[in-house]
């Protein structure tokens, strides 16, 4: 889309549930590999110039508290191991990255990420993750409601299908903020 100027005083990076669970699903039109990767080369980026990364993953006390809805769509069940929620290793958390543990697709509600990012001065969110049209999605729409400039990294964050992760980034994001690729992010924040 385009360069784009990442003030790290101002910009936290939100990963959102790049964690075992998550990522050992089919994903398209990015593998969770690929996606990892390139969150990878962001966080470290962000870390790099003094920026602060935000490592989100859901997770629950002990099933109960899980949202089940009735709904249309049967949910998805399979068995949960038992390390389900732990971060992807290869991203983190390293030093200085703030843990949110939410307990449904939003990273905003019921958390403390609001408040983190309000007390750091932070007024912008460059957000990546899985999956684009359900966990990153409605954290998008929880932020453009709060007020915040935000930033969709559209090649590090994937879906459920292609289909799903193209909706939202066509239709809805761009409403929101501004769509760029991990090399623009990149660029932006080392300039």
């Amino acid at each position: 889309m385009g360069s784009i100027q990442l003030d790290v005083k101002r910009t936290a990076l939100v990963v959102i549930d790049m964690q075992k669970g998550i990522m050992s699903l089919p994903c398209a039109p990015y593998s969770p590999a690929d996606v990892l990767g390139k969150t990878v080369e962001l966080a470290n980026a962000f870390r790099d110039n003094g920026g602060f990364v935000v490592l989100v993953n859901v997770d629950f006390h002990d099933g109960r508290d899980a949202l089940s809805p009735v709904t249309d769509l049967p949910a998805v069940t399979r068995e949960r191991p038992a390390d389900a929620a732990v971060i992807a290793p290869e991203l983190g958390p390293k030093d200085g990255d703030h843990l949110v543990t939410k307990r449904q697709w939003g990273a905003f509600f019921g958390t403390d990420l609001d408040l983190q990012l309000r007390r750091r001065g932070l007024d912008t969110i460059v957000l990546c993750g899985i999956a684009t049209d359900i966990g990153v999605e409605t954290t998008a729409r929880e932020a453009y409601q709060l007020g915040y400039n935000q930033v969709f990294v559209e090649d590090a964050m994937t879906a459920l299908s292609e289909e799903q992760h193209a909706h939202p980034l066509k239709y809805l994001m761009p409403r929101m903020g501004r769509i760029r690729s991990t090399e623009e992010v990149v660029a932006g924040i080392q300039a």
